[in-house]
């Protein structure tokens, strides 16, 4: 994910653009009529249960137990076909005349550029300042077992997904609960439950990719842009500003979203290892530069796993802790990233349900921890200061800023690359949440020009809207959205387990025959 979900954004994390006149009323009346309802939502999505006497969002808990279960059903998916999910990605076993709209690595960019973002840099650095250095090993689990929920709802996003007769693919969540849950319950009942959960899917995702996929993104990219251009009395610091920024990225994103998914995977397979090595590079200068302190820092972790100090939660707690962080980080099990792998070329639906396996592990196993690793051999002076605010009970400072300090005591300059940074992540996020969207309301509202253009027209009108106003109390609501929608996509996804099953069997059957082998990378075939 591109930021913390589940709690209220911390204080100027949000910027308002414009601080005064009709802007900033438009913004009061909308918060004021919209926090009851946020409130309720929220606190009902994530709604906290008491486990050994830790408190933690019972949404956190279904998402882990489902990517156990999906973890042991599958026989550690996840490790044994490690070597063949790289190997699709490579296009080993594709060839070009399958159907689809984009190749392996692009559906692969795609979905990642979703999720890769802030809450990598922002989430992380909470993680391990709230539940100390030994956050970190169980993030790392949960990523792990994260990458069997994205191999099952990909699977099934290719296996039940449409073509229309312009050739465009339409996937997600909203097909396959409607058409799977139709077939694995064949009569009224599974027919009624799957066309329910898959309206209610849809709806989840057009208003989160409205919300928190675009103007979250927005206004936190406006934000740290005017920072680093001297803030208030900087280039961006007037009202107008923002209204001009937001033009100019709508423009951007606009261009890139009307092309459809063979434009947006053109762009983020660049966008996503740009962002990526640029940030990869960064913590691997920090780690190098601190390199004796590595072995220290490992034994941190893994000692912190098991042996916490009773103010961080004890052991149940740092836990909780690393399994939040990195449900949140990767989305697996939200329904979100099926609908980007679903544009894929390929015959057979279990080559990207393998591929889309290695999404969390891309994001949380390596990106994440590159983040943690890097904060604990630093150690800035924010982050050892806020795990004794936290140990005495008090507030924990900025994940954001503690990430950034960390860098900075070896990068002086890295504000800089972490705008840039948070720049690509942004808009990487707004244009794949853009087409999950555009997916969501065509299914809605029919696949037609009209309807396309019109829904074209909207977003990028929101991403103006949120450059301009902060709207904290939607930002609240569509996390809830976007997390309410893991309830229904996993009930769909234990019900359709013997599915995936059978995709995957009759994929390595074929595999092991010959009918499947590998192609020649120079002639496609």
């Amino acid at each position: 994910m591109t930021y913390t979900l589940g709690t209220p954004p911390p204080d100027g994390e949000l910027v308002l653009a414009a601080d005064a006149g009709v802007l900033a009323g438009i913004e009061d009346t909308i918060n004021n009529v919209f926090t009851p309802i946020s409130e309720a939502f929220s606190g009902f999505v994530f709604g906290e249960i008491t486990v050994f006497g830790v408190t933690f969002p019972w949404i956190v808990a279904w998402l882990v137990i489902a990517a156990t279960v999906f973890t042991l059903v599958f026989g550690f998916v996840q490790i044994r076909n490690f070597k063949l999910s790289v190997d699709l990605v490579r296009g080993k076993y594709t060839s070009k005349d399958e159907p689809g709209e984009i190749n392996h690595f692009q559906a692969l960019a795609s979905a990642v550029s979703g999720t890769v973002g802030l809450g990598n840099i922002a989430g992380v650095g909470v993680a391990v300042t709230v539940g100390g250095a030994g956050a970190t090993f169980w993030m790392i689990l949960c990523g792990l077992l994260g990458m069997a929920t994205k191999f099952v709802e990909c699977t099934l996003g290719v296996k039940y997904r449409e073509i229309d007769a312009n050739g465009n693919v339409h996937g997600g969540p909203m097909h396959y609960l409607r058409k799977g849950l139709a077939e694995q319950i064949p009569n009224a009942f599974g027919r009624g439950l799957g066309k329910v959960l898959a309206v209610l899917a849809a709806i989840m995702i057009l208003l989160f990719g409205v919300g928190g996929g675009n103007m979250f993104q927005a206004n936190q990219t406006f934000a740290q842009v005017r920072d680093v251009t001297g803030g208030d009395e900087g280039l961006l610091g007037s009202d107008g500003a923002a209204l001009i920024f937001g033009i100019i990225l709508a423009i951007i994103v606009g261009a890139v979203v009307v092309g459809g998914i063979k434009s947006i995977g053109a762009v983020t397979s660049k966008l996503v290892p740009a962002m990526a090595i640029i940030y990869v590079l960064a913590s691997l200068t920090v780690i190098g530069v601190n390199i004796t302190a590595v072995p220290d820092a490992v034994v941190t972790i893994v000692q912190g796993a098991f042996t916490p100090e009773a103010g961080f939660g004890g052991l149940i707690g740092v836990l909780i802790v690393g399994f939040q962080r990195a449900a949140f980080s990767n989305e697996a099990g939200l329904g979100s990233a099926p609908i980007a792998h679903s544009a894929v070329r390929t015959k057979h639906p279990a080559t990207e349900g393998l591929v889309a396996l290695l999404e969390p592990f891309i994001d949380t196993v390596i990106i994440c921890t590159m983040t943690a690793l890097t904060i604990v051999i630093a150690q800035p002076q924010l982050w050892v200061e806020g795990q004794k605010a936290v140990l005495a009970g008090g507030e924990e400072p900025d994940g954001v800023t503690v990430t950034s300090e960390a860098f900075a005591s070896v990068l002086p300059w890295f504000p800089y690359v972490l705008t840039v940074a948070v720049v690509l992540f942004a808009v990487s996020t707004i244009i794949t949440w853009g087409y999950y969207g555009q997916r969501a309301w065509l299914f809605l509202f029919g696949n037609t020009s009209v309807s396309r253009n019109i829904y074209n027209v909207v977003f990028c009108l929101f991403v103006i809207v949120g450059s301009v106003l902060s709207l904290s109390s939607v930002m609240d609501f569509t996390d809830a959205v976007l997390f309410l929608l893991a309830l229904f996509n996993i009930i769909g996804l234990y019900i359709m387990i013997p599915v995936v099953k059978r995709e995957l069997a009759d994929y390595k059957a074929k595999i092991r025959s010959g009918e499947v082998r590998k192609v020649d990378s120079k002639s496609g075939v």
